[in-house]
């Protein structure tokens, strides 16, 4: 099972060998994965490895999940084509405190490590990172494709951003790591572990790699950043809805990837769905259920599927509408001014977007497009503001 997730294993014949190896002598593998807080939410993607990570604690093995509260001061270079912007201590720490909260959703609480790399890293001092530095050569950097994508086309690189990998390695040393985790795009980073290892006299750990998953937009990598997540932590109507809207060129990707289907049955769904049309709807509203069901349960899996049949195929209000006040700050004069009153409810990141909604016609009145910024307060009472497909709230 572990196996048939993996993308790459490398060395893939150890694996078995390693594996035998710890059943036999009854010694547990410790699983390392890391991941730097970027972000507030956990989505789709992380979860891929995350979720192997649980595969590997069912059969005994301990995992040892390592926040990245150090490396996410620094930022991950890895498929990026620039620097990426450094984030504050405070703002790591803030969003260190969700990971490990909705990590544990997925984590079984017994044979779980959950360490921060500021452990060690924070302690290593400046000869301690020299004495890293000197563990490999800039010739040796260069030869990660990003890295020698940038070089070449002359885009500046951070002498932080070449030690970046060092220092994801030297976690694998600080809690003598047997087996890494990691998406494809970390190969490099999780060979240089290997690399450092030996030096440190320990064996050197596999490596198991896994597919990128892609977002919504069916283009780019899953990204809080890009706005084409689906988080592990949102409601369930929000995320079977976005699932709904996953392009069905991947829906077979995100049931190998996000849900518990054995490979024969997400290959017999993709078969019949492949020349389109309601089979591939209905392989969808597979992945939908399937994803909800994983992490809210499936009474709110079907409540979802419901909602989005309101919503969407029905084109009903759903059942259940959340209820809120006119906040005072949004009335002028007896008039609501549309833009803060989406933003004060939670229904748009900023005032721009909210003008952007009501421009492209994704804000309703019951049913109704709204075209204007500012509407009667007396219009709006009593009924419900739809900001898009799946965001409803009753006024009051």
């Amino acid at each position: 099972m572990i196996l048939s997730r993996a993308e790459r294993a490398v060395p893939e014949e150890e694996l078995a060998e390693r594996l035998d190896r710890s059943l036999r002598d009854e010694i547990p593998l410790r699983v390392k994965l890391g991941i730097d807080p970027s972000s507030p939410d956990l989505h789709l993607g992380h979860a891929v490895p995350l979720r192997v990570l649980r595969l590997f604690q069912q059969l005994g093995h301990i995992a040892v999940l390592i926040i990245g509260d150090f490396t996410g001061m620094v930022g991950d270079p890895s498929g990026a084509s620039k620097t990426r912007p450094a984030l504050t201590r405070e703002k790591v720490r803030e969003n260190a405190r969700t990971y490990v909260r909705q990590a544990r959703r997925i984590l079984l609480a017994d044979r779980l490590e959950v360490r921060r790399n500021s452990e060690w890293l924070g302690r290593l001092g400046s000869g301690g990172l020299l004495d890293l530095a000197r563990r490999t050569t800039v010739a040796r950097i260069l030869e990660r494709d990003d890295f020698a994508k940038r070089f070449a086309g002359g885009s500046p690189i951070s002498v932080v951003e070449f030690l970046y990998p060092l220092l994801q390695a030297y976690d694998s040393v600080a809690v003598r790591a047997d087996v890494e985790l990691g998406g494809t795009d970390q190969l490099f980073n999780l060979l240089v572990g290997r690399d450092l290892q030996r030096d440190w006299g320990q064996e050197p750990q596999l490596c198991l790699m896994f597919g990128l998953l892609e977002g919504l937009d069916g283009v780019q990598k899953m990204s809080k950043s890009l706005g084409n997540y689906v988080g592990i932590a949102e409601a369930p109507e929000e995320m079977f809805g976005k699932l709904m809207s996953v392009p069905d060129s991947l829906t077979g990707k995100y049931l190998r990837l996000a849900t518990d289907l054995g490979p024969s049955e997400v290959a017999e769904i993709e078969r019949t769905a492949t020349p389109g049309g309601p089979a591939a709807a209905a392989a969808k509203r597979r992945l939908a259920r399937e994803v909800v069901s994983l992490y809210w349960g499936t009474a709110k899996a079907a409540r979802a599927e419901r909602h989005f049949d309101a919503a969407h195929v029905l084109h009903e209000v759903p059942r259940g509408v959340p209820e809120a006040p006119v906040p005072p700050e949004a009335t002028d004069a007896g008039r609501v001014f549309l833009p803060r009153l989406m933003t004060d409810l939670g229904l748009a990141p900023s005032g721009a977007e909210a003008r952007r909604l009501i421009e492209q016609g994704g804000v309703r009145l019951d049913g109704v497009a709204l075209t204007e910024l500012r509407v009667d307060l007396a219009v709006v009472k009593g009924r419900v503001l739809q900001v898009g497909r799946r965001r409803f709230v009753k006024l009051r």
